[in-house]
């Protein structure tokens, strides 16, 4: 098993060298991606190896450095929960590899070298991050995936807004890191040392740290730092400009498969440290409701649909932290029947993002070839040219939609059921923060369903903006056939959720007991949310129940009129609320958002403008006719915590560079003087403390 996992490191390695070397044809531009896929699917084989409780280790002692004394040998291993990851996330990196091989191949892609070589370091990232066995190898893997974004992020930097997007998407990384990198520390002073009692950074150890405001201070670092690279709130505005500047499948990569390692660190953190303070468990439940809740407000009036899809993403981290927030209350009050309840439901939520949402960007990057644009009034009926593409968006927002067949629909569900259990908590705190959350959640599950009808009926099901065109820009057949995977995934997901709950329990197996988790199980296949008589749900026979009651209805109809039911009868189109309104009349994305932009006004902060436009000549000339005067309507929305959070705080830091750069006389001795105030402030701060 060691031997898969080092074949599949080695083999995206050699991705990252293949990336570097100039390339014409076009099959030599996917080679980096392939040999990507090759290696993640030996990565998720091991990982299957894992979840399954075989030993699955790779000493990197020689590669890092030499052994401390004292110390254990730096290396990369997997217990369930490793494996439950590496499934998962890498298992999807297969499928979007092999359709990023088929985007690269065509003469018109933007892939080059930076793009292939961040590919290779994100999907290696992932793996050293899930499996590191101490802190060290830890941060160094967090700090590559920060390495990598940047690269995606920042391949194109002839494009100053993405070159800003990079650096953007690279701050919030190095906070991300500096968050975890003080807590582990923290963790490894504290922790028993065994003899020759040095410092011991193996992750196992951080168990044994005594209770205390140490402890508690450096559990509150590592959930900060895994919400920064999750897009929690008030972390999240890094989200939407990172992944729309990624260009196509690579969107995928970062937003369905690396965003993964920040729910794996809290599900580790869990692990190791255990009962968390109740209001910890609190402010998470409520920033991950409003994460949802902002973040499908701003899907909902997007005009563009990276920008949708990116924007989705806050949603869908926000429901999965409100899901582990569960998790976390019931490990505060002892319950840990709760806790199974919240950490399957998190699970799920995160198995269903990361289908939906690789599925969802590789279809989009098809979709945007063929259009040439991301904007969704050039993407208008798209999907009739790039057809591939198109069912892939369709099934990916209705599983975003929380609509069944699909696996959106069970997560949705069970982590509704999961907010609905405050009444076993005795706290009031607790009661309160868990009904806001559940109402916020339930919020965000009916604007989501506004979302995505959007981009269905616009971009898949619309009358097509342009005038025919080719299919070109769809992917070629080893591009669809990773689409026609990735679009059975969360269908087949739904399917089969009595054997997902068994694997999620074994991989969430080093939190809670797997036989806690298995109580979802009422039958082999009909679900309960862990509590035994609350309700019940069976995704399997939803899959018998819906044909039959289709296959009825048409029977019904065939019967009661007919021939007369497959006679073709041709009428105008209804658009606009209007018989026959064509052209820039007719209902645009942005006139389908407008009523959901005025509804959440107290969340987006809407900007309406109404003004009279008078034409600079709109009657011909000689004729004595005066120009016709129109209204202009326009509106738009505010990004509240970038507004009020990080425009002022940029504000005052200017202010404050600017004062520092008086200091910057050139003197020399002036500058000794600052070290020497420098040096004494230090020593008294210590001295205090000590």
């Amino acid at each position: 098993m060691s031997g898969l996992f080092a074949a599949g490191l080695i083999l995206l390695a050699a991705g990252a060298v293949a990336g570097l070397v100039p390339a014409t044809p076009g099959w030599a531009r996917g080679a980096p991606y392939l040999a990507g896929a090759a290696g993640a699917a030996c990565l998720a084989v091991a990982g299957g190896f894992a979840l399954d409780g075989r030993t699955v280790r790779l000493n990197v002692a020689g590669w890092l450095g030499d052994r401390v004394p004292g110390q254990q040998a730096l290396g990369l291993s997997a217990d369930r929960m490793s494996g439950l990851f590496l499934v998962m996330a890498l298992g999807a990196a297969v499928p979007v590899s092999v359709a990023f091989a088929s985007w690269a191949a065509r003469p018109e892609s933007a892939a080059t070298r930076m793009l292939a070589g961040g590919y290779a370091l994100a999907l290696g990232s992932v793996a050293v991050i899930v499996t590191a066995a101490d802190a060290f190898t830890f941060l160094f893997g967090w700090e590559a995936l920060t390495a990598a974004f940047w690269l995606l992020a920042g391949s194109n930097r002839a494009d100053r807004d993405r070159a800003g997007a990079a650096r953007i998407t690279v701050s919030f990384g190095k906070v991300s890191g500096s968050a975890l990198l003080i807590g582990l520390l923290l963790l490894a002073a504290k922790s028993p040392h065994p003899p020759p009692h040095t410092p011991t950074l193996a992750l196992a150890s951080f168990t044994h740290v005594p209770p205390g405001a140490v402890r508690t201070t450096a559990l509150v670092l590592l959930l900060a730092g895994f919400a920064v690279k999750g897009g929690l709130v008030p972390f999240q505005v890094w989200m939407p400009r990172g992944y729309a500047a990624a260009p196509g499948p690579a969107r995928a990569i970062m937003a369905g498969v690396c965003v993964n390692v920040a729910f794996y660190g809290m599900w580790r953190t869990l692990a190791l440290l255990g009962r968390p303070p109740g209001w910890l468990a609190g402010i998470l439940l409520v920033l991950g409701g409003f994460a949802a809740l902002l973040g499908i407000a701003h899907a909902a009036v997007s005009s563009r649909l990276s920008r949708v899809i990116a924007y989705s993403s806050v949603e869908n981290s926000g429901l999965i932290i409100t899901g582990f927030g569960v998790a976390l209350t019931g490990a505060a009050v002892g319950d840990q029947r709760l806790t199974a309840v919240g950490l399957l439901a998190a699970t799920l939520q995160m198995v269903a993002h990361t289908a939906a949402k690789t599925l969802l960007f590789t279809s989009a990057a098809g979709l945007e070839a063929a259009a040439g644009s991301d904007d969704l009034e050039a993407l208008r009926g798209i999907g009739r040219r790039a057809p591939w593409s198109g069912v892939g968006l369709a099934v990916g927002s209705v599983t975003l939609a929380g609509l069944p067949p699909t696996a959106g629909f069970v997560s949705e569900w069970f982590l509704l059921e999961s907010l609905m259990q405050q009444f076993r908590v005795t706290a009031l705190g607790g009661r309160l923060t868990l009904a806001v959350a559940g109402a916020a959640v339930a919020l965000t599950a009916g604007f989501a369903g506004v979302t995505f009808v959007r981009l269905v009926g616009m971009v898949v099901l619309g009358p097509s903006a342009g005038a025919g065109g080719s299919r070109s820009g769809d992917y070629r057949w080893a591009g669809r056939t990773a689409l026609v995977i990735l679009t059975a995934c969360p269908l087949l997901l739904a399917a089969v959720t009595p054997l997902e709950i068994r694997v999620i329990a074994a991989g969430v197996s080093p939190v809670v007991p797997g036989a806690l988790t298995m109580g979802a199980l009422k039958s082999p296949w009909v679900l309960q949310p862990v509590f035994a008589g609350f309700s019940i749900l069976s995704p399997s026979w939803l899959w018998v129940e819906m044909p039959v009651m289709l296959a009825l209805v048409v029977l019904l109809t065939l019967g009661l009129s007919g021939r007369r039911v497959l006679r073709v009868r041709r009428v105008p189109a209804w658009r606009s609320a209007t018989i026959g309104v064509e052209g820039a009349d007719s209902y645009t994305a942005f006139g389908y958002a407008n009523p959901t932009r005025r509804v959440l006004a107290s969340v987006l902060h809407t900007r309406a403008d109404v003004e009279e436009v008078v034409p600079a000549g709109d009657g011909a000339p000689g004729d004595g006719e005066e120009p016709v005067p129109h209204l202009r309507y326009a509106s738009d929305v505010v990004e509240v915590v970038e507004t009020w959070l990080y425009r002022p705080a940029a504000r005052m830091f200017g202010a404050v560079v600017a004062v520092a750069r008086r200091l910057q006389s050139g003197r020399l001795d002036a500058y000794l003087l600052y070290m020497l105030i420098a040096l004494v402030a230090v020593i008294a701060v210590v001295t205090a403390f000590a």
